[in-house]
């Protein structure tokens, strides 16, 4: 017999993001238009709601609209800076030039938008969504997910607490907790560690093609009040990237802060390539530089982003939940927007839920769900980009770009493209160590450029040391004799917080040691490991980042 004990609820949400938010909210408005009693709750593996939480962010305000339409009256609503300004900048090692937002087509201005903190914003959500009833339980990581006898999903478990590094169990020592639930909503954002299970248990990839990620490294600073212009938003391509695709971003936010940071596709083949150390190489550019000159770093952090697009998007209802928001890939990449869609599609997940409940339905496939995506603004609003992002991949940054823009015109002009490119999986596209050049970069100046650890510190990342490593191998030889030896293990530089570090050479016994102490929840080594060898699973609740302001 279990030791844990059981709760029932109507709904349980993995995930206390923007998605899982939404859909809970939705979820008691739903109800309570019904006139229908529904027991809704979110479990977020963070601290508390928006400790995880990181995005640029530029918020499209389309389904907060669909969802709070009276959000602008809210006195304590963070989003409060209108996007003002718009500028592309493509970077040269010293120069840029603008790009003219007038070439673009309408739907990818910035009109109407806000710049926000998007964890302020999930904080400001939880308090409406426990102002209708929604029990939240941060800092409960859930860890497993439950299947009833007829292979449906049942709910979830949560981690058990005080479990020590070698599996034994500590004075301290609580089991996990069963969240039983008539539909189980996943909203772990991507890759997440329990809907990654679910998408290959049910198979929900059968007819989508594979997801790819970027990486997304963030920086939040003070600067002077004369170089701050509330609403200014800056995107750039080009410098310092070369064989590699992705860019950077600055939002002049709230209270004298600007929100910097940089993306670098995951297909990127040169082992030797840091995007940690690509960004703040980005930061020294005389463009970037003159805007931070005279500020301070106040946070840093980094997280994957889905970049798939439309073609990626598996099938996401299965039977007894659903996949909704970054879960599953809904990121506009070259709106460089997900928060939207993420809520949008939370939104819709709860309606199908509700009207299933109140049919006295439970457990089964909300086919409605997927139904209903496909029918929705979200869907069209990806498939009208969704031949960007493979052409720069496919063509480069020039010709891949001016490609990207004219089908986006056509596609808004209503000429539908008869094809769709394909998409090829992040971890396949890795050259031998000896077949590329390596990248020498400078060393941090400890002014405008910076060392991970310092950064990380910035993260206020904290695990209990003494608990098994959540940053797990099948195969324990495979860092050393593949991967260094053919690779020079290029874990030690996609992750951006200094987790993976190759000891030992100097002996002539090279060893792979794991600071999983450091590691900031980004996924990145869980997506771009050549041979799939690392499992990213869930540390003890409360556990890693807690931005205050990301």
């Amino acid at each position: 017999m279990s030791e844990r004990e059981s709760m029932p609820y109507d709904l349980v949400i993995v995930g206390g993001g923007p998605a899982g938010l939404s859909a809970a909210i939705r979820a008691k408005q739903e109800a309570q238009a019904r006139g229908l009693e529904l027991s809704v709750c979110i479990l977020e593996k963070g601290s508390e709601i928006g400790a995880h939480i990181l995005s640029g962010a530029v918020v499209d305000p389309r389904a907060l609209d669909e969802l709070l339409p009276e959000w602008r009256s809210a006195s304590d609503c963070p989003m409060t800076v209108p996007v003002t300004e718009n500028h592309h900048w493509i970077l040269t090692e010293t120069g840029k030039r603008e790009f003219p937002h007038a070439l673009l087509p309408p739907f990818m201005q910035n009109k109407g938008c806000y710049t926000v903190s998007l964890g302020n914003l999930t904080r400001w959500l939880a308090g409406q969504a426990e102002a209708v009833g929604v029990e939240i339980f941060p800092g409960f990581a859930a860890a497993e997910v439950l299947f009833n006898d007829d292979g449906s999903v049942k709910g979830v478990a949560t981690g058990d607490m005080g479990i020590a590094k070698d599996g034994s169990k500590k004075d301290s020592w609580t089991p996990g907790l069963e969240i039983h639930a008539k539909y189980t909503f996943f909203a772990e954002g991507a890759r997440g560690h329990l809907s990654k299970q679910i998408i290959n248990r049910f198979d929900l990839r059968k007819n989508s093609q594979p997801q790819i990620y970027g990486i997304g490294l963030k920086e939040l600073w003070d600067i002077p009040a004369e170089k701050h212009v509330p609403g200014k938003v800056i995107h750039s391509q080009g410098w310092p990237l070369s064989d590699a695709n992705g860019g950077g971003f600055l939002y002049h936010q709230a209270n004298g802060q600007v929100a910097l940071g940089f993306s670098v596709w995951l297909n990127y083949d040169n082992p030797h390539l840091s995007p940690f150390e690509e960004f703040q190489r980005w930061k020294t550019h005389p463009a970037i530089r003159e805007i931070l000159e005279g500020g301070r770093r106040v946070s840093y952090g980094a997280r994957a982003i889905n970049d798939g697009g439309w073609q990626a998007v598996p099938k996401l209802a299965f039977p007894g939940g659903a996949l909704i928001g970054c879960a599953a890939g809904f990121v506009n990449v070259p709106r460089i927007k997900g928060s939207h869609t993420a809520m949008k599609t939370g939104m819709m997940a709860a309606e199908c839920a509700v009207a299933a409940i109140a049919a006295q339905r439970g457990g089964d496939e909300l086919k409605e769900y997927d139904a209903a995506y496909k029918k929705s603004w979200v869907s069209e609003e990806l498939k009208m980009v969704r031949n960007v992002l493979p052409a720069v991949e496919k063509y480069g940054n020039f010709v891949g770009t001016l490609m990207g823009g004219v089908m986006m015109w056509m596609e808004y002009l209503g000429y539908e493209l008869p094809f769709t490119f394909k998409l090829t999986p992040d971890n396949t596209h890795m050259r031998r160590k000896d077949e590329v050049p390596r990248i020498v970069y400078p060393k941090p100046d400890g002014v405008i450029s910076f060392d991970r650890l310092s950064s990380v510190f910035l993260s206020n990342t904290n695990h209990e040391e003494d608990q098994p490593c959540h940053l797990t191998l099948k195969d324990p030889s495979v860092p050393v004799e593949v991967n260094y030896a053919l690779y020079d293990e290029p874990a030690q530089r996609y992750c951006p917080a200094g987790v993976y570090e190759i000891v030992g050479v100097e002996e002539n016994a090279p060893r792979l040691q794991i600071n999983a102490q450091n590691c900031v929840h980004c996924k990145t080594c869980d997506i771009k490991d050549m041979t799939q060898n690392i499992n990213w699973v869930v540390p003890e609740g409360g556990g890693g980042p807690n931005y205050p302001n990301m």
